[in-house]
């Protein structure tokens, strides 16, 4: 029994943001039914390649994007765009605790799916609105994607190598970020509102953007910008606020060093036979190696030249100072301490064979999360959900299917 057991959620998201929010409260234990538009489904049904190979090694329909954000759904195929469609939505919605939506601004409001119309229908729901700019503002009907907010945001000034050197332009990051963290922090937002509700019986619209989350959680950065006024920039790998932290080129490659006090600092120097500059006052501190971080780092880029990779993680791991390979994708799920996590699983599939899927980092002490479920068929379960929480009979769904309300 997961901590959401007994939870219902009405999903009404696509692509990542919700979708991945909902992915974890299903994961929590929560019976998410995931409402698609019939024949199409989510829009990341079509984001592929690459796609699920079926057991005779051809591939499926199934995108790998669709499947890594979806497990342990429910899939129903309903047209909202119909009237019957809309009042089946409003049946599931009296019976479930949470709802998810990331259309554009008061676009479910023709459809009287919108939070006025389901508050009072259900005012114990907890209705949680995903946009790009917010539910108000200049820009709050514009629609907008990961990158796009990224940009917009503040991150991709943050991120690749520095204006003046080669390849300075600014990057995005490397998985959608801006959608990912948005997904986490309506999962908090939606078991806070559930524990709220313990106490006042009552539902709320929680609006949250992906613009307000990018800006959010740039942390320290928007720290030292508004206590300094000075913009942060480009620094490839390294840290504003630690020296050295950052990757470091071997003999044969690379690996990222992340010292994050003195003792690290001078244990790293007495590692490499260089004692002394630790107790230079330059570099004696890290408040002096950040000032004096470009007459530091190319001394330390010379001294990691002279030894391997393997050798620098070895001896640097043996006397606690911290590092670490970069690794690639191959790697990290070879890697022996993921793999003792079990960070991979392989549930099976209805269209045969397996799935792999990552799962969830949170680990309870006594309540375990449930990974039976793989990623939904499109309207895999449109008429056992109906039946059992609209109260649509077989017949009455056979007579919805003809129409073309459900598939």
């Amino acid at each position: 029994m997961g901590p959401l057991s007994g939870v219902k959620v009405l999903d009404l998201s696509r692509i990542l943001a919700g979708p991945w929010a909902t992915q974890c409260l299903a994961d929590f234990g929560a019976d998410v039914w995931k409402v698609e538009k019939p024949g199409a489904g989510d829009d990341t049904r079509q984001w592929g390649p690459p796609w699920l190979a079926d057991t005779q090694g051809r591939d499926s329909t199934e995108s790998a994007y669709f499947l890594s954000t979806n497990r342990a759904k429910r899939s129903l195929a309903i047209d909202i765009a119909q009237a019957e469609g809309q009042e089946l939505i409003r049946k599931l919605a009296q019976r479930a605790d949470v709802f998810v939506e990331n259309f554009k601004v008061g676009g479910l409001a023709k459809y009287a799916l919108d939070w006025p119309a389901l508050q009072r229908i259900n005012p114990s729901l907890i209705y949680c609105s995903i946009s790009a700019f917010g539910q108000d503002g200049p820009d709050a009907a514009g629609a907008g994607y990961d990158a796009m907010i990224q940009g917009r945001g503040g991150l991709m000034s943050l991120t690749g190598n520095p204006p003046e050197s080669a390849g300075g332009a600014p990057q995005k990051a490397g998985v959608a970020v801006a959608d990912l963290m948005t997904g986490m922090y309506a999962v908090a937002a939606i078991t806070a509102a559930l524990y709220e509700r313990r106490g006042s019986g009552l539902g709320q619209h929680i609006d949250l953007s992906l613009l307000d989350t990018q800006v959010a959680m740039l942390a320290n950065q928007n720290l030292n910008y508004l206590l300094t006024g000075r913009v942060p920039q480009r620094m490839g790998s390294a840290h504003p606020n630690l020296v050295p932290y950052q990757a470091m080129p071997a003999k044969d490659g690379a690996f990222m060093l992340a010292i994050g006090n003195d003792r690290q600092f001078a244990d790293f120097c007495r590692i490499a036979g260089r004692e002394s500059l630790a107790q230079d006052p330059r570099f004696a501190s890290n408040a002096a190696r950040v000032a004096n971080r470009r007459e530091l780092i190319p001394e330390l880029e010379n001294w990691c030249r002279e030894r391997t990779q393997a050798q620098w993680l070895q001896a640097l791991t043996d006397n606690s100072v911290p590092c670490g390979p970069i690794n690639d994708l191959a790697a990290v799920f070879a890697d022996p301490q993921v793999r003792y996590r079990q960070m991979r699983l392989d549930l099976a599939h209805p269209l045969g064979g397996t799935v792999a899927q990552v799962r969830n980092p949170i680990l309870y002490s006594r309540t375990s999360l449930d990974y039976a479920v793989p990623p939904p068929l499109l309207g895999q379960h449109t008429a056992a959900v109906l039946a059992a929480e609209a109260g649509i009979p077989g017949d009455e769904f056979s007579a919805l299917k003809l129409r073309g309300v459900v598939a």
